[in-house]
């Protein structure tokens, strides 16, 4: 779970809107620290082999399905999210961008 000045974000509430936009393979919603909130939403996106897509089309399109507070402000493309050997997607392991910030 992550804590947003004082609101509950899940992220697999998060995943399931990106889920739906139909260029996007994976995803992996994580918390960044934040310092006036405690923690900031961010997602890694892998988008499915040969789909194209924007980054800020994805912040829009998962902005329309969420509650405002919800909606990662950091959002990537990643070429492939990290596993573990049963192919679950490891949260912990998502590198962060420079740019983005430190975790």
């Amino acid at each position: 779970m992550i804590i947003r000045g004082g609101y509950n974000v899940y992220p697999r509430e998060i995943e399931e809107a990106l889920y739906e936009h139909p260029a996007v393979g994976e995803v992996a919603c994580i918390g960044i620290p934040h310092p006036e909130l405690g923690e900031e939403v961010a997602a890694a996106v892998a988008l499915k082999p040969g789909a194209t897509a924007e980054v800020d089309e994805l912040r829009v399109f998962v902005k329309e399905r969420v509650a405002a507070y919800k909606y990662p402000r950091h959002l990537w493309l990643v070429d492939a999210l990290p596993k573990g050997p049963t192919g679950k997607i490891l949260r912990r392991s998502v590198e962060v961008p420079q740019e983005v910030g430190q975790r």
